[in-house]
């Protein structure tokens, strides 16, 4: 059975726990038992070596002195929880602190004669005379280098080991409110950023899967919906992009079958004898012409395909804009006098220096111009204005033709996008005329921007770093 990371964590989390907890329970309490007893064993060897030296050894023990001993030893019993007990060099109890339990007269080495030989007993009932087992120190008391006694210090074991496992209790309580606390803060945290990772993820896998429109949730906290609006804003770019290509694949079979099929119709016309040789040079040129039009059209792709991939370097100079916009104006003499446009030149001065790619720019005028009298009444003006500002030049190309409509001014940068005004104007272009003088623009780091009135006309403006000269 194969478990998650989140229950790998869990499960070794509270083994952890349960560990420590059943270690503090038994190794724990031994330690501090441990250290209690060594500590009460040296506080009764500090009193018994006192009681030796302050109360013992200098009263030879005369019996006159017994009362008040036995009075001053169990006062001290009834505050420190000490039995004391003195016996002769013979084992004899001569003095015993307990009023209850009183041993005087006894003998210590009855059951074991070697108890007065040790100076520490752990665990003793001396012999059965105390009621309980207890912790001993057996001080010998000496005059004139004899053994005239021996002190016998005694504390019950059962309060030590009480203190101990209320040492243990109050470190295990502590223990386990601090991973309760230490639990909630995980559990938070889980909820804070595991739960809404993992709710991130799979919506993540839906949007992959093409899944655009799974609703991924409320997701709090700054940076967990940070990345979740970061998601969402990606599924919706996956969305578009995904209707794009679907779009784009439609449009350039479209585009491509079209002039294909003329292609492929007329010349199996013509092999066959279907068309007559003396039609066959008009037929000749509409292929001609759809051929010209499929190499337009690859060609534009490519371009476009490798401003996207960042495959067109931009060849950057210093050139006279204006001189460049009379010289492609020039090109263009024979189609304007097809259609009785004349083209008017308005610039600030009579050089204007810039810094671009000067092919680059050539093709952006030579697209907007053939745009411009390919969409411009008969018998109408173009004007090309050129201006100066915070060190930009402002090419202006405007006509007076049909115009775009207001919902489709910003779909003109769309690849393959025709207003239903142009379709039956433009049969040899391919809609990627101004896709590709965008890219090129941007490409120089500056802007393009379009006003159009239907009916009335068009204007863009572009802009290109100045050059003072």
């Amino acid at each position: 059975m194969k478990f998650s990371l989140r229950k790998k964590f869990f499960i070794s989390y509270i083994f952890i726990i349960v560990t420590i907890l059943i270690l503090l329970n038994t190794y724990g309490y031994s330690l501090m038992y441990n250290k209690l007893l060594n500590e009460a064993c040296s506080s009764l060897y500090n009193e018994a070596s006192m009681i030796s030296r302050e109360y013992l050894a200098n009263t030879y023990l005369a019996s006159s002195s017994f009362p008040s001993l036995r009075h001053y030893f169990t006062s001290f019993q009834e505050i420190t929880d000490v039995r004391i007990l003195v016996t002769r060099p013979d084992s004899e109890i001569i003095i015993d602190s307990d009023k209850i339990y009183n041993c005087e007269g006894k003998y210590l080495n009855d059951y074991d004669d070697t108890l007065l030989s040790n100076q520490t007993v752990s665990e003793t009932d001396l012999n059965h005379m105390l009621p309980e087992k207890a912790v001993a120190i057996i001080y010998p008391v000496t005059f004139s280098m004899e053994i005239i006694a021996y002190a016998v210090l005694t504390k019950p074991l059962q309060p030590i080991k009480n203190a101990a496992i209320r040492y243990i209790d109050t470190i295990v309580l502590c223990y386990i409110i601090f991973t309760s606390l230490l639990m909630l803060v995980m559990f938070y945290l889980y909820v804070q950023t595991a739960l809404p990772i993992k709710t991130m993820t799979r919506a993540a896998k839906k949007y992959v899967a093409g899944q655009f429109n799974y609703p991924m949730g409320r997701i709090t906290g700054n940076d967990q919906s940070e990345l979740a609006g970061a998601i969402k804003y990606m599924a919706a770019k996956m969305s578009d992009m995904n209707d794009y290509q679907r779009k784009f694949i439609a449009n350039v079979s479209h585009d491509f079958r079209s002039p294909l099929t003329s292609i492929k119709g007329y010349t199996q016309a013509m092999l066959d004898g279907t068309i007559p040789p003396e039609m066959q040079n008009k037929y000749l040129d509409i292929i001609l012409f759809e051929t010209e039009r499929l190499t337009k059209l690859t060609s534009s792709l490519l371009t476009l395909n490798q401003f996207e991939n960042g495959g067109i370097p931009i060849d950057i100079s210093v050139f006279d804009i204006n001189y460049e916009i009379k010289r492609c104006s020039e090109t263009f003499e024979q189609r304007c006098t097809d259609k009785q446009i004349s083209i008017e030149l308005t610039f600030d001065t009579k050089k204007l220096m810039v810094k671009a790619d000067i092919s680059k720019i050539e093709q952006v005028i030579q697209n907007l111009l053939d745009n411009a009298i390919k969409f411009s009444y008969n018998n109408s003006v173009i004007e090309i204005r050129t201006t100066e500002r915070n060190r930009k030049i402002f090419v202006s190309i405007k006509d007076h033709g049909i115009g775009i409509p207001k919902d489709s001014i910003n779909k003109v940068w769309d690849r393959f996008y025709k207003t239903d005004l142009s379709r039956g104007k433009d049969k040899k272009g391919t809609g990627l005329g101004l896709s590709i003088t965008k890219e090129i623009i941007e490409a120089h780091g500056e802007n393009i921007n379009v006003i159009s009135t239907e009916g009335a006309g068009t204007e863009f403006i572009f802009s290109l770093p100045s050059v003072s000269s």
